[in-house]
């Protein structure tokens, strides 16, 4: 409940947690589509036909602990809106152009070392309607799911040196200054690719006191913040 940023005061909880039974909901075997992870899917400029506009980059990391042991075999789902600021949803309408090369979804799993990486175009800014003259930094959101369905947490990668962090109710929400800092992924010039893409290294950490934050629950489009 920040109430700065204003769909929170109609989603945290209202309410003590309820417990259900575990044999009412799907435990085992989850299915995250018709087919195994194809490695190809990490690289979200290749999807269509033609290039899509936009700075490509490279993001990669580890997925760790809270003692720093890797975290293998971890399905890492990611989203993110295109190089002008705008998903690829019926409730976008944001007045940016749509790329027909770009589609903005790509999943992994992560290796026994923990690591993941991913090929995309750098997203965007756009505007949302939480207030007056509001705009999300660029930001790619992370969906990490663990051997069940109700594993998933959700959070957002940002990029350095982005002005528009002071101004974002949704990155001010995490009022831990030291959290914050670690949702921002560092420009690595080692990932970099000659005359291909910028690289950027950011490691997610599920547990501990240095845990990435998360959020409390997976965000759904609500037309003001195409989640």
């Amino acid at each position: 409940d920040y109430a700065p940023y204003r769909s929170s005061v109609l989603r945290h909880p209202t309410k003590g947690l309820q417990h259900v039974d575990p044999e009412t909901i799907e435990l085992f075997s989850p299915a995250f589509g018709h087919r195994d992870v194809d490695p190809l899917e990490a690289d979200l400029t290749i999807v269509h036909g033609g290039e899509p506009q936009g700075e490509r980059i490279r993001v990669a990391g580890r997925v760790l602990d809270g003692d720093g042991r890797a975290v293998a075999g971890q399905l890492v789902e990611i989203w993110q809106a295109n190089a002008a600021g705008r998903y690829v949803h019926k409730r976008d309408q944001h007045p940016a152009p749509i790329d027909p090369n770009f589609t903005g979804v790509g999943r992994c799993l992560t290796g026994p070392d923990g690591s993941y990486a991913f090929t995309t175009i750098k997203p965007g800014a756009y505007p949302w309607k939480n207030h007056l003259n509001a705009w999300r930094p660029a930001h790619i959101h992370f969906s990490l799911f663990g051997s069940e369905f109700t594993q998933r947490i959700i959070t957002q990668m940002y990029f350095p040196g982005d002005q528009l962090f002071a101004l974002d109710p949704i990155y001010q929400s995490v009022v831990d200054a030291d959290a914050r800092e670690r949702l921002v992924a560092t420009y690595d010039h080692g990932l970099t690719s000659p005359e291909w893409a910028l690289g950027y290294r950011w490691d997610i950490v599920l547990t501990g006191s240095r845990r990435t934050w998360t959020e409390n629950e997976a965000f759904g489009p609500e037309g003001d913040d195409h989640e």
